[in-house]
């Protein structure tokens, strides 16, 4: 990170990562379940799902090694979320979609968490945008191809990647202008979960093109 990153940002920083880590680990690790993968699947699941999406917006913008492979908390926070999945699984499947529900959750920590990274690397503010989406998206694509099913990015009922760039911008234009630091991020993160959240309940997606008889 930047020399010049304030403590606390740097502390937010690694909080939004950590956090998104475990929550996208959780999704991970209960499709594994779904599918009725064994306890050794599922913790490659989780720690694919958790941590793939801030290793390629590491590699794309020069942060080697990657965060999730140089501090061992990553690998240990997916590891405790296989945990609490291999044992708790039935109260985890009490929420409404809960693989849904914990990849919105991720999408929009990784989303404004990886964006931030972005900018401390002297990332443009427009490609930093695009690796917060990366972070955000990258977990989940990899969970989807493991388990043989069409990443929810490519779905075309889905606000996915729209809802990860979109938190994204917010957070990068905020940065930029000087806006207060800490409501930026919030509010940037409950837009995107938002965004996600209504796409699974009411429908919300993108303008898919009419196919029809010649």
């Amino acid at each position: 990170m930047h020399p010049t990153a304030s403590i606390a940002m740097q502390l937010l920083l690694s909080v939004l990562e950590l956090a998104g880590t475990f929550v996208f680990a959780i999704s991970g690790a209960m499709a594994a379940v779904q599918k009725r993968l064994d306890i050794f699947g599922l913790a490659v699941l989780a720690f694919a799902t958790g941590t793939v999406g801030g290793i390629t917006r590491d590699l794309l913008i020069g942060a080697t090694p990657p965060l999730a492979i140089a501090d061992v908390r990553y690998g240990l926070t997916t590891m405790a979320a296989a945990l609490v999945v291999f044992f708790g699984h039935r109260l985890v499947d009490r929420i409404s979609r809960p693989v849904a529900i914990f990849d919105a959750a991720g999408l929009s920590l990784f989303a404004v968490g990886g964006s931030i990274r972005a900018l401390e690397y002297g990332i443009s503010p427009v490609m930093a945008a695009v690796m917060g989406m990366i972070t955000g998206i990258g977990g989940g694509i990899m969970r989807d191809v493991l388990i043989d099913r069409l990443p929810m990015v490519l779905a075309p009922t889905e606000l996915y990647a729209t809802a990860a760039l979109l938190g994204s911008t917010i957070t990068v234009t905020g940065m930029t202008l000087g806006w207060p630091f800490v409501p930026t991020v919030i509010a940037a993160a409950t837009l995107c979960f938002f965004l996600r959240y209504m796409a699974m309940r009411r429908g919300w997606h993108l303008p898919v093109p009419r196919v029809g008889d010649p």
